[in-house]
């Protein structure tokens, strides 16, 4: 999710079935959805009493990846405080997630919450949602393509500076040689990360491309690349799933690599502890979700725009490792951090 910045600072998901959960007649008791600043209405007991409105949530979520049941949570909590009907749909291929997003459209959602893993699929149907006035905003990926793409506000990771501070952080705890597992080709988001760590690591580090879907072919995978190359002395994955699986991965080849990840989970949180993963970067999915939703909120009751609508609203990058872990362990068991 790089922008043009690179400082240092700082499943599958059957198409039909999501396609039908977006089926959203009657959800709306506003026909005025689709315009900013209705009106603001009063709040009352932790819940908004503002017309119902309806917001579709359409993500390239591959299935077993516990990371968007932690977006999908905050998403939930938004929509319940705000008295919005929340109708989730996902699916890892870009023609079919666009196809989620048209099915929006054609639904007339108030507003709509989308992931740009492959922007340029997207281009298109998010023009048509634009120009019929439905208000779209970005989560998660899509940093760099979000303001030209017509969408109103940012939520996410650079994910540039995060794989910046991760390699600067590889070479903090001596790593020489590292391969970067990336478990979905195309995902600009994927990318980034290990062309960022690639940046700023003073090793060696190599690219490792593995099917995400298939988490049996993902340990094999990882598993022979040890076996062929004693050199290896950290094995960096980009998702917690993928991260556990390589703690078996390392235990088959027999060999003595370490782990580290970007993301993080309960059972995550609960290796780095064990000391089985050296640390992890936490881009707080729940808030991603969080804010995507209320921002549609903000934006049709009172005009509002997180970051002045020009400014992405980075909620990450943040080092998780056994000297911290303890404070989100907790909250990591609640299956929100």
């Amino acid at each position: 999710m790089d922008r043009s910045s690179r400082s240092r600072r700082l499943v599958p998901v059957v198409a039909l079935a999501a396609a039908a959960a977006l089926a959203l007649a009657g959800c709306s008791s506003s026909s005025g959805g689709k315009k900013a600043a209705q009106g603001g209405g009063a709040a009352s007991a932790g819940k908004a009493a503002t017309p119902r409105m309806t917001v579709a949530l359409v993500t390239h979520q591959a299935p077993g990846d516990t990371f968007w049941d932690i977006v999908r949570k905050g998403a939930e909590a938004a929509a319940a405080k705000d008295n919005i009907k929340l109708v989730y749909a996902a699916d890892p291929s870009a023609g079919n997630q666009a196809g989620l997003v048209q099915n929006a459209i054609d639904q007339k959602a108030d507003g709509i919450a989308v992931t740009l893993a492959k922007p340029d699929a997207m281009k298109a149907v998010i023009g048509r949602a634009v120009g019929d006035g439905i208000p779209v905003v970005g989560l998660n990926s899509g940093l760099s393509d979000w303001k030209k793409l017509g969408l109103l506000e940012f939520f996410g990771q650079d994910e540039t500076v995060a794989g910046e501070a991760f390699g600067t952080k590889l070479n903090e705890v001596g790593a020489k040689n590292v391969v970067c597992v990336v478990q979905e080709q195309g995902n600009v988001g994927l990318t980034q990360r290990c062309d960022g760590l690639e940046k700023t690591f003073k090793g060696t580090a190599e690219t490792l491309y593995v099917n995400g879907t298939d988490m049996p072919s993902v340990q094999s995978t990882i598993t022979a690349k040890l076996k062929q190359d004693r050199a290896v002395d950290h094995v960096v994955t980009l998702g917690a799933p993928f991260a556990l699986t390589a703690v078996r991965s390392v235990a088959e080849a027999g060999g003595k690599a370490k782990i580290a990840t970007f993301d993080l989970n309960k059972d995550l949180a609960g290796a780095i502890k064990k000391g089985d993963i050296q640390f992890a970067v936490d881009q707080q999915p729940y808030l991603q979700g969080y804010l995507a939703v209320d921002s549609l909120w903000l934006y049709r009751n009172n005009g509002n725009y997180s970051g002045g609508g020009a400014q992405p609203v980075l909620t990450g990058p943040a080092f998780v490792d056994r000297t911290n872990v303890d404070k989100v362990a907790e909250f990591a068991a609640k299956g929100t951090r």
